[in-house]
């Protein structure tokens, strides 16, 4: 069993590609479901954000892991799978780990070295785990992952050069400060807006969100901060609009929420809408009206661009050094464990060897000292304890070091083991969400 990661971004993607194949967030659970019922897939996690889709996944086989993923994601895009194939890259096993170690560490967002990804790496575990479909080897993995992004982040200063979309959407905006802001959406990306206007100086706060409670409870948070907010249902968009210089939308909807119809005339003063959507929150036609500026994903890429990654070639050297190491730290680990099981089931069989030595003896000398008899038990078991030691530490040192050679196999092969004893060994202590569902 080997990680699979299949994705399509910002780097291999246009932005329509990426909208068909976006996933809302209550579609995440069913679909995190499709994925593990697939015939080669045995526990998965999706991440899922405004610029990039990527399944990671283990698998049986590559070939049968990429086909499982490709069919679910094109099948979820309304899209052949045959039109999907060139929007995505597929990485596996060690590329795996890289790729996602590289992507928490923010090295492959959008603007280099932004730390909301690690967040949302955080979340899409979080949601993949309730839904039962992460086992041992995600576990480790995540937790592996979310560890060398705060490394990266603390040792090279990156997320001091790197913003967010979202700030990046806001400096494109222009000035803000002094002026009233309405958010639409209250989720993880309206709260990250929220703290970015904040920032910026911005002087009001409004949140709209289909869910009251949920605008209730960001607003609630922005007066804490020391912010004026308030609240408002979808319904009240238009006249929360007429009062604003600036909207960010973020709702994570299938469809456009924010209509040309929400804007009222404005005689002159000017409306800027950030859509941080994907796909995206606000109508084509909005783009249209008088005095209305629209800031999406398209414009901030296109900004990034033109002004150049905005990170210094020593601090990414240095992030990608680190991303290198631990990769090849977190691939011995798992080469070293997955040789234990075999140490243990070769542990085990001389234990039982021993066993029925001794009952020999005292079948043969039944008349023996019960003293001498212990004593015979114990210095054959130190026997064999010594002879076994050096050669399993050093077996498990070789595995860590190179994965050309299959040690498990070797010692199964040298010591007659049945070949499903290491997995007798393993499988009692494996996790229920290990299981296939």
């Amino acid at each position: 069993m080997s990680v699979l990661a299949v994705g399509l971004s910002h780097r291999s993607a246009d932005l329509g590609t990426l909208e068909r194949a976006a996933i809302p967030a209550d579609e995440l659970t069913k679909v995190l479901h499709d994925l593990q019922q697939a015939e080669h897939i045995s526990e998965v996690m999706l991440v899922s954000t405004c610029n990039r889709i990527e399944v990671y996944a283990v698998v049986e086989t590559f070939h049968g892991g990429v086909n499982d993923v490709s069919e679910v994601l094109s099948r979820k895009a309304g899209m052949e799978p045959a039109e999907l194939y060139d929007s995505l890259y597929v990485h596996y096993a060690g590329a795996a780990v890289e790729h996602l170690f590289s992507v928490a560490s923010g090295l492959d967002s959008m603007v280099v070295g932004e730390t909301q990804i690690l967040g949302q790496v955080r979340s899409s575990y979080a949601t993949a785990r309730d839904a039962g479909t992460v086992g041992r080897t995600l576990h480790e993995l995540i937790q592996t992952t979310l560890r060398v992004g705060k490394r990266v982040h603390s040792e090279t200063g990156l997320d001091q050069l790197g913003a967010s979309v979202v700030s990046e959407a806001l400096a494109a905006a222009g000035d803000i400060a002094g002026k009233h802001a309405l958010i639409v959406g209250a989720g993880s990306m309206g709260a990250l807006a929220a703290a970015q206007l904040r920032k910026a100086g911005i002087a009001e706060i409004t949140v709209a969100n289909r869910t009251e409670a949920n605008a209730a409870r960001l607003a609630e948070k922005v007066v804490a901060e020391g912010i004026p907010a308030r609240s408002v249902p979808l319904t009240e968009l238009a006249d929360a609009v007429e009062l604003a210089d600036l909207v960010v939308a973020c709702t994570g909807a299938q469809d456009a929420v924010f209509l040309a119809g929400h804007v009222p005339a404005r005689a002159g003063r000017r409306l800027v809408v950030c859509d941080l959507g994907l796909p995206k929150d606000v109508d084509s036609a909005v783009a249209e009206l008088a005095d209305v500026t629209v800031v999406d994903l398209e414009t901030i890429q296109r900004r990034m661009r033109d002004a150049g990654a905005p990170t210094t070639e020593r601090q990414t050297a240095k992030a990608n050094g680190i991303v290198l190491d631990e990769v090849r730290e977190y691939l011995a680990g798992q080469r070293s464990a997955e040789v234990t099981p075999t140490v243990t089931a070769l542990r085990r069989r001389a234990a039982e060897v021993v066993d029925a030595e001794l009952l020999r003896l005292d079948n043969r000398l039944p008349e023996l000292d019960s003293q001498v008899r212990e004593e015979v038990g114990r210095t054959v078991r130190r026997v064999v304890d010594k002879l076994l030691h050096a050669p399993t530490v050093r077996v498990k040192q070789l595995a860590a070091e190179t994965a050309d050679t299959d040690y498990a196999n070797a010692l199964r092969e040298l010591f007659c083991l049945d070949p499903q004893a290491p997995a007798a060994v393993a499988s009692p202590t494996a996790p229920e969400s290990e299981k296939k569902r």
